[in-house]
C-alpha cells in the first residue's frame, strides 16, 4: 500500500511539475493570495472599514505581482523602494482627485513615466507599475485627504505582508526555481516519450491524433528548455556549471526530438519530413502498413517503456540494479553489434533510443553528480568516458551586448509616447461615458500596451481583454447575486478569483481578464456600488480603452505588424546563418566556437518571432491565406532551427568524443545554404532586391570521396542528412516569402 501511495504521489508531482514548470504560476498565486489574506486579517482586527479593506487588498496584490527580479536581494530593494513610491502616488491621488484638469494631466504624466521606466530593467518596470496601479487604486476607492493617513497605513501593511509572504512563507530562490524547472523538464521529457510510444502503436485512423500529441510534447519540452536557459545564470554556482547543464538539456531535447522523427519514419512509407513535427495541424505521412514485425515491435515497445522509466527515475535517487540493467541495455544500442535484426528505419529507432539514454545519463550526472559505476557494461563505461571528457572541455564565453537604440527609436520611449496619447484619449472619452469611473478606460489602454510591440499585437490583446470582460461581467452578476452583503464570503471568493487570475495569466489573457472582471464585480458589491449599469459601463469603458490604445498605436510612431515581423524574421535568418556556418566550420576542422550559445540565441529570436506573428495567425484574422502563410513560415523556421541545433550539438562533441572526428570534406558544404539564407534576409528587408535562391545537386554529391576510402562515416552521414534537410527547408522558405528561385544549372 505504501509503495502504491508513493507511486501515486510521484505521478501527481510529475504531472504538476510538467504543467507548471518551476511552479512559477502556483508560487505567484499562493504568494499573492497569502499577502492579501494577511493584510485583510490584520486590517479587520484593527476595525478598518470596507474601503480600507479593499484598498489594502489591492495594494498587497500590486506589491506582490509587480516585483519581477530573480534574486531575493534585488527583490527586497525594489519592494523597499516601492513603498515610498506607493505612498507618494496615493497621496497625490487623494489631493488631485477633486481637481479635474490638473489630476488628469498628472495621470498622463505618471503613465508616461511609468512606461518609460521600463528602459531601466525589472526595477524600473516594477516601480512604474506600482506608481500607476496605486494611483488607479486611489481613484477606485475614492481617496480623499481626510482618509489619506489610514490609506497610507493600509499601504504600509500591504507591503509588509507582501514581504513576509515573499521572503518567509513562500520563498522562491533562483536555485530552487531552477531545480523545480529541471524536474519539470524531466517530467515533460517522460510525457514526450509516452506520446512517442503511443505513436508507435496508433492505428492508421488515429495517427493524426498521436502525431499531434508528439508535436505538443516536443513544443512543451522546448519551452521548458528555454525557461531553464533563462534561469541558469542566477540558479547555478558558476558559469561552468551553467554551461554543463545547458549542454545536457540541449542534448536531451535534441535526442528526444530526433527519436520522434525516427519513429515517424519507421511507420511511414518514406523518410518523415521534419516539418511534420513543427506545423500545427499537418497530417501524418502515409503509412507503410504495420510499423515493424511483431517480435521486433515488442522489443521496441519494451525499450521505449524502459526509456520512459529511465527518464522518470533519473534524479529520484534510485540507483538500484534494475535501473542499471535498463540503462545498460539501452546504451548498448549505440553499438552496431547490439542492434536487433530489422529494417534500416527500425534500427535507426533503436539507435535513437540509445542516444536518448545517453542524453538522460548525461543529464543525471550533470544535475546529481557522479553515479555508482559498479554495474556498468563496456557500452555504459564508454558513454561515461565521453560525457566526462565533454564536461572537462566546457569553458565559459562572453556574449556581445546588443546594440541599443536611442531617442524615439527606443521601444520604451516610443511606447511611453503612444500610451500617453492613448490614455489622454481614454480620459476624454471615459469622462464622457462616466465622470465617476472613467479610469477603467485608462486602465485598459495601459494594459494593452504591456508586453506588446506592434499595432496588431495591441489589437489582439484589446480584443482578448474585451472578450474576457464581457464574460466576466456575466460571472460578476451571478456572484454578486449569490454573495449579496456577506462581506467575508465575498472576500473569500475574491481570493479564489485572484489565485485563478495569477495561475491562468501565462496561459490565457482572455481567461485572466474574465477572472479580473468577476473579481471587480465582487469588489463593487463590497463597496456598495454594485449595479448592472456599473458592470455594463465596465464593458463600455474597456472597449473604449482598447480602441484608444489601437488608435494611438496606429497613428503615433506606429510599428506595423508586417514591419515588426520582418525585422524579427531578419534576426532569425541572421542567427540561423551564424549557427549553420559556425557548426559546419567546426565539423570540418575549423576553430571551436560557442555554438550552443549561438543556437540558443537562434531559439530566442524564433520565440520572439512566434509571439509577434500571433496577430497574423489569430482566428479572428480575416486574411486566411496570410494566416496559413505565417504558420507555414514559422514551422519551416522551427524545422531549420532543429537541424541547426543538431549540427551545433554534434560539432560541440568534436574536441572530446573519441568516435567523432572532423571531416575536411564538409568544409564549404553549407556555403549554398548560408548564401540562400542571406538572400532571403536581403529580400525580406527590401522586397525590390533582385537576388535569387540557388538550387542544384545534393550537398552529399558535392563532397566527393578519395579512392580506397569509405565514402562517409556514420557521423558524417548524419551531418549530411541534417544539412540536406536544412538546405531543403531554406529553399522551401523562398516560395511563401516571394523570393525567386533560380533554375538548377544543367
Amino acid at each position: 500500500m505504501r509503495a502504491a501511495g508513493r507511486a501515486v504521489r510521484a505521478r501527481l508531482r510529475d504531472r504538476i511539475a510538467a504543467s507548471d514548470p518551476g511552479l512559477l504560476r502556483l508560487t505567484a498565486g499562493l504568494r499573492t493570495v497569502g499577502a492579501i489574506a494577511l493584510t485583510l486579517a490584520v486590517l479587520s482586527l484593527l476595525g478598518a472599514d470596507v474601503h480600507l479593506l479593499v484598498a489594502g487588498a489591492m495594494a498587497a496584490m500590486v506589491a506582490t505581482f509587480a516585483i519581477r527580479e530573480k534574486q531575493l536581494g534585488a527583490q527586497a530593494v525594489t519592494l523597499a523602494l516601492g513603498l515610498p513610491v506607493a505612498l507618494a502616488s496615493v497621496s497625490l491621488g487623494a489631493v488631485l482627485n477633486s481637481r479635474l484638469v490638473i489630476g488628469d494631466a498628472f495621470f498622463v504624466v505618471l503613465i508616461f513615466c511609468a512606461v518609460y521606466g521600463r528602459r531601466f530593467g525589472d526595477r524600473g518596470t516594477a516601480l512604474g507599475l506600482i506608481g500607476f496601479q496605486v494611483y488607479f487604486l486611489s481613484l477606485f476607492v475614492g481617496a480623499t485627504v481626510a482618509t489619506l493617513p489610514a490609506l497610507c497605513g493600509a499601504m504600509a501593511l500591504a507591503f509588509c505582508s507582501s514581504a513576509l509572504m515573499r521572503f518567509a512563507v513562500v520563498p522562491a530562490t533562483p536555485t530552487g526555481v531552477l531545480l523545480r524547472m529541471r524536474l519539470a523538464f524531466r517530467a515533460r521529457l517522460a510525457q514526450l516519450v509516452s506520446a512517442q510510444l503511443e505513436l508507435l502503436d496508433a492505428p492508421a485512423d488515429e495517427m493524426d491524433k498521436a502525431l499531434e500529441a508528439v508535436r505538443e510534447g516536443t513544443a512543451r519540452l522546448h519551452e521548458t528548455a528555454m525557461m531553464i536557459q533563462d534561469r541558469l545564470e542566477e540558479g547555478t554556482p558558476d558559469e561552468s556549471a551553467a554551461r554543463l547543464v545547458q549542454r545536457r538539456i540541449a542534448d536531451a531535447e535534441i535526442a528526444a526530438e530526433r527519436l520522434g522523427l525516427l519513429l515517424l519514419t519507421a511507420r511511414s512509407a518514406e523518410r518523415a519530413d521534419t516539418l511534420t513535427l513543427h506545423l500545427p495541424g499537418a497530417p501524418a505521412p502515409s503509412l507503410a502498413g504495420p510499423a515493424v514485425p511483431d517480435e521486433t515491435g515488442a522489443t521496441l515497445r519494451r525499450d521505449l517503456q524502459a526509456l520512459h522509466a529511465l527518464v522518470l527515475r533519473a534524479g529520484s535517487g534510485d540507483t538500484g540494479t534494475g535501473l542499471a540493467h535498463v540503462r545498460n541495455r539501452l546504451l548498448g544500442y549505440r553499438d552496431e553489434e547490439n542492434l536487433p535484426p530489422a529494417s534500416a528505419a527500425v534500427q535507426d529507432v533503436f539507435r535513437g533510443i540509445g542516444e536518448s539514454a545517453r542524453a538522460v545519463l548525461g543529464l543525471r550526472i550533470a544535475l546529481d553528480g557522479p553515479q555508482d559505476e559498479s554495474d556498468d557494461t563496456p557500452a555504459t563505461a564508454r558513454s561515461r568516458e565521453e560525457l566526462d571528457a565533454e564536461d572537462a572541455a566546457i569553458d565559459g564565453g562572453e556574449e556581445a551586448a546588443p546594440e541599443e537604440q536611442t531617442g524615439l527609436r527606443r521601444p520604451t520611449t516610443r511606447a511611453a509616447v503612444q500610451v500617453a496619447v492613448g490614455s489622454s484619449l481614454a480620459i476624454v472619452g471615459g469622462e464622457l461615458l462616466s465622470t465617476q469611473r472613467w479610469y477603467w478606460a485608462v486602465l485598459t489602454c495601459w494594459i494593452v500596451f504591456l508586453n506588446t510591440a506592434s499595432t496588431g499585437e495591441i489589437l489582439v490583446k484589446g480584443y482578448r481583454r474585451l472578450l474576457g470582460t464581457v464574460f466576466g461581467v456575466v460571472a460578476g452578476i451571478v456572484l454578486a447575486g449569490l454573495v449579496g452583503k456577506h462581506t467575508w464570503t465575498a472576500f473569500a471568493l475574491v481570493l479564489v478569483l485572484i489565485f485563478a487570475m495569477f495561475y491562468s495569466a501565462p496561459l490565457s489573457y482572455t481567461l485572466m481578464s474574465f477572472f479580473v472582471t468577476a473579481m471587480l464585480g465582487l469588489l463593487y458589491t463590497l463597496l456598495h456600488t454594485y449595479s448592472l449599469d456599473v458592470l455594463v459601463l465596465r464593458i463600455e469603458e474597456t472597449a473604449l480603452g482598447a480602441a484608444c490604445g489601437v488608435v494611438a498605436a496606429a497613428l503615433v510612431l506606429p510599428v506595423q505588424t508586417d514591419r515588426r515581423t520582418n525585422e524579427l524574421l531578419g534576426t532569425v535568418l541572421e542567427r540561423l546563418a551564424e549557427v549553420t556556418e559556425a557548426a559546419v566550420g567546426q565539423l570540418s576542422g575549423g576553430p571551436a566556437d560557442e555554438l550552443l550559445d549561438k543556437a540558443r540565441d537562434l531559439d530566442q529570436a524564433l520565440a520572439d518571432l512566434r509571439a509577434a506573428t500571433q496577430p497574423l495567425i489569430h482566428p479572428v484574422t480575416p486574411l486566411r491565406t496570410r494566416r496559413h502563410t505565417a504558420r507555414y513560415v514559422v514551422a519551416l523556421l522551427e524545422t531549420c532551427a532543429y537541424h541547426a541545433r543538431t549540427l551545433a550539438a554534434t560539432a560541440e562533441l568534436l574536441p572530446t568524443h573519441p568516435s567523432i572526428a572532423a571531416d575536411p570534406r564538409l568544409r564549404g558544404a553549407a556555403g549554398r545554404t548560408v548564401r540562400n539564407i542571406e538572400t532571403i534576409a536581403v529580400r525580406v528587408a527590401d522586397e525590390h532586391a533582385g537576388a535569387q535562391v540557388e538550387t542544384g545537386p545534393s550537398i552529399a554529391s558535392l563532397l566527393g570521396s578519395d579512392a580506397g576510402t569509405p565514402r562517409y562515416g556514420r557521423i558524417t552521414d548524419r551531418v549530411l542528412r541534417h544539412l540536406e534537410r536544412l538546405d531543403e527547408a531554406v529553399v522551401g522558405l523562398a516560395r511563401p516569402l516571394g523570393v525567386p528561385v533560380a533554375a538548377p544549372k544543367g
